[in-house]
């Protein structure tokens, strides 16, 4: 791992700590910038302790990412995103969709379309070419997703599909699960889960996806989906989110910034402007004489 470093041949590559250990790292060595990509609590962790050298850490934390269907949506096109952006890495991205909120006229067909390709799903052995979805990286993941779902359900919402914990020899597995007749009352709709379980919640108008979209304590990303650019712009300009996709999501662009609002972080990833958490100004002023 390290032939042919040369002056780099000390470079620190990888280290296993625990949180006790990382803090004493951050507060006894001469370290000049955390990045940490985790947890709220993690977060918090870090945040204790680069305080006491008033550094301010770069944090990725959770997410609760929204979407919403707009009543002059293209049906298809954005059920398939959201679907892959709900479901990709068995629901285990930071950005990816836990929640969508639908605009009343379409919403029954929305439900009635996802099904299928939720169904289409193959779980299974992720070596297999014919396997679509693989098991959760966490066992103990599943027991939350099915506590969410069940506690949804027994507050009202309907489940479609999913919702149980099977296992495929010693692999644990959540299937694609769907739930309609949601609200915010419900955990699966406030808390985050890290798994592929869609709620669909029907909605008046763009302002009151807005409002819940940003009814959250996290706020990475959201995406709207619609042919209008004026509702996106509008979208864009009250979310509570540190990105606002129009027509996509779970999606990184290398040129903007990837940061998050409220419990999901601060600092900025990516971009010209992760280079600002890593660097500070120095001002260099001369008098000649």
């Amino acid at each position: 791992a390290f032939k042919n470093l040369g002056s780099l041949s000390n470079l620190l590559i990888h280290s296993i700590l625990s949180h006790e250990i990382t803090g004493k790292v951050i507060e006894e060595l001469p370290i000049n910038h955390v990045i940490f990509t985790g947890s709220v609590n993690g977060g918090k962790q870090i945040l204790k302790h680069t305080s006491k050298k008033f550094m301010t850490p770069t944090l990725e934390l959770g997410g609760k990412d929204g979407a919403y269907i707009h009543s002059d949506a293209d049906i298809d096109s954005a059920i398939e995103t959201i679907v892959d952006g709900c479901m990709f890495n068995s629901g285990q991205s930071c950005c990816g969709i836990e929640r969508l909120y639908v605009h009343k006229s379409l919403y029954d067909s929305v439900i009635k379309k996802l099904i299928p390709l939720l169904e289409a799903y193959k779980l299974g052995d992720p070596n297999d070419e014919t396997v679509s979805m693989g098991p959760l990286a966490q066992a103990k993941s599943a027991s939350y997703l099915q506590e969410q779902t069940e506690q949804a359900v027994s507050k009202g919402a309907k489940l479609h599909l999913g919702g149980k914990i099977f296992k495929i020899d010693e692999a644990t597995f959540f299937p694609p699960t769907l739930l309609s007749n949601v609200d915010h009352t419900m955990l699966v709709m406030t808390e985050e889960n890290f798994g592929p379980i869609l709620p669909v919640m029907k909605v008046e108008s763009v302002e009151e996806a807005i409002t819940l979209i940003n009814d959250s304590d996290y706020g990475l990303t959201c995406a709207v989906f619609t042919k209008s650019e004026d509702v996106a712009k509008s979208v864009a300009a009250q979310a509570e989110t540190g990105t606002v996709f129009m027509n996509r999501c779970d999606y990184l662009d290398p040129a903007l910034p990837w940061t998050g609002l409220k419990n999901s972080g601060q600092g900025s990833s990516l971009s010209k402007y992760s280079f600002h958490s890593v660097t500070r100004k120095k001002s260099i002023h001369f008098k000649l004489i």
